[in-house]
Parts: C-alpha cells; sequence; structure tokens
C-alpha cells in the first residue's frame, strides 16, 4: 500500500467525495432518495456497508460498489497527515439535490464486523506513522505496542470527557459499551482500592439539575488513578472511561492486579500533586 506524495487539497478531497456520491449511485436503485455508506480500514483491512433509502423510504442493505471502494481508499490516504494518522472510519450520505455529508473519525476505534488481526492494526502504523502521543490506547494494544510509561513519579489519570462545546457544556465522541463489557468494566472500577475519599458528592456534569450524585473518590489499580466520577458516568450515562484506560482494562483481561502500600501513596501523590 502506497500513499500519494502529496496530501489532497481540500479542492481535491471536496471532489473525490463527490465521486464516490456518483459511484455508491451507480449501484442504486432508480428513484433513490438517500445514501449512506460507513467504511472501516485498518491496515490492510477493509470493511464497508451501504445503506439505501428508496422511494418507499425504506433502508435497505445494498453491496458497496468497487469503484466506490477504491475511490474511498484513495481518500483515506489522501489525508493522512504526517505524524498525526489517517481516519479509521468514515460516514457519508448523499442525497439528491444536498451538498454530501461526511464525517471522519482517526481515533476511535470503529465498530468492526470482524476486529481484524494484530497484524492490520500493526501495518496500520506502518502505513501511515503516527507519533506516539497520536497512538490512542486501543490502537497500541491491538498492534501489540508496550504501554507508555507515566511520568516518573506519578501515575496516569483519565479524561472524564473529550473537551467542551462553545456554550462550556463537556461532550464526548466516545460510543457506549456492550452490556456484559460494560458490567465487567464497572467490576474493574468499582472493585480497585480507594485511595482517597471526600465527605459527601459532587454535581453531575452531565445532568446539572440533578441533586449532587457523583462520588468524590479515586481508586487506583497501580498504573492509572482515577475518580469516581469514572464508574458513575457509566453507570449513568453510558459513557465509556477514557479510550486509554479502557484499552488497559480490557489488555488486563478486567483482572485487578494487587496494590501495594507505596503504590497507593504514589496514587494520592498524583492525585494532590506533591
Amino acid at each position: 500500500m502506497t500513499r500519494p506524495p502529496e496530501p489532497l487539497t481540500a479542492e481535491a478531497r471536496q471532489h473525490l467525495v463527490g465521486q464516490v456520491g456518483h459511484a455508491l449511485a451507480a449501484a442504486a436503485p432508480r428513484g433513490w432518495r438517500l445514501l449512506r455508506a460507513e467504511y472501516r480500514a485498518v491496515g490492510r483491512h477493509v470493511e464497508a456497508d451501504l445503506l439505501v433509502t428508496g422511494p418507499d423510504r425504506v433502508a435497505r442493505p445494498v453491496r458497496p460498489p468497487e469503484p466506490a471502494m477504491r475511490l474511498l481508499a484513495t481518500l483515506r490516504a489522501g489525508m493522512y497527515e504526517p505524524g498525526r494518522g489517517t481516519w479509521l472510519s468514515a460516514v457519508l450520505e448523499f442525497a439528491p439535490g444536498d451538498e454530501p455529508r461526511a464525517e471522519f473519525s482517526v481515533d476511535a476505534e470503529p465498530r468492526w464486523r470482524r476486529v481484524p488481526p494484530p497484524v492490520g492494526f500493526a501495518d496500520e502504523l506502518r502505513f501511515f506513522p503516527r507519533a506516539a502521543e497520536f497512538v490512542p490506547g486501543w490502537l497500541r494494544t491491538r498492534a501489540g505496542l508496550p504501554e507508555p510509561a507515566p511520568p516518573a513519579g506519578r501515575l496516569r489519570t483519565p479524561r472524564l470527557y473529550d473537551g467542551l462545546d462553545p456554550a462550556g457544556r463537556p461532550v464526548t465522541t466516545r460510543g457506549p459499551l456492550h452490556p456484559a463489557e460494560r458490567d465487567r468494566v464497572l467490576g474493574y472500577l468499582e472493585g480497585a482500592p480507594v485511595v482517597l475519599a471526600a465527605r459527601g458528592f459532587g454535581d453531575d456534569v452531565f445532568d446539572p439539575d440533578r441533586p449532587a450524585s457523583v462520588p468524590l473518590t479515586f481508586r487506583t489499580d497501580g498504573t492509572w488513578v482515577w475518580p469516581g466520577a469514572v464508574a458513575y458516568y457509566l453507570r449513568e450515562h453510558e459513557l465509556a472511561p477514557d479510550p486509554d484506560l479502557l484499552s488497559h482494562i480490557r489488555a488486563l483481561d478486567f483482572r485487578l492486579p494487587e496494590v501495594d502500600e507505596p503504590i497507593r501513596e504514589l496514587a494520592v501523590a498524583t492525585v494532590t500533586g506533591q
């Protein structure tokens, strides 16, 4: 697999997206109202789905045509940013008379129909190299790379959410966990030893009108230290933990390691900054 010597310009990307739409439309029945394509790729592993909404307004699956698949592969390669990588999944929608809609995900793990083998993820980092800070934990784990060491004298701490909107409200791009895995993750998060605790409860940033109910605790497994809010938001709002923490939990097969007293003291120092 090779990449174009120069990244695609914004105009070239837009033109290529339009070409994808034409290729998809060629496989759709007459009178279609909406084309929705989802493309997932890592290394040489590719998955694609196409839903076509016909005149009866019913969406039906259609086999994505090969020309569209080739165009999407070219688009993915052309959107590579040195050190940052390229997108791993994309959703494109086309409707007659409207501008195409396209969303690209660079860091979140796609929802695979069949999880690729480790070599696929290793190939992804070989074909589209990323600087260490741009390799999400799940991709590092899937590719068989070692987990980065935390800063000296500190444990790793998770992000509760992914950013803030213009009004200052928290936003997240994480998908929900499967119910069975959700329960195992909750068991891990809530089974780790508490190293700090305060009386009372904190506010729920996703539901400010709710009475204060977020536990003001911190737990550790010896590598990460996390606030009680992580498990609370998973339980109450289906918000998955920080992707790197989630990958770490999965890599341990949801089994908590032993945490000795020096590590607990280090966790306290990480939280308090002392």
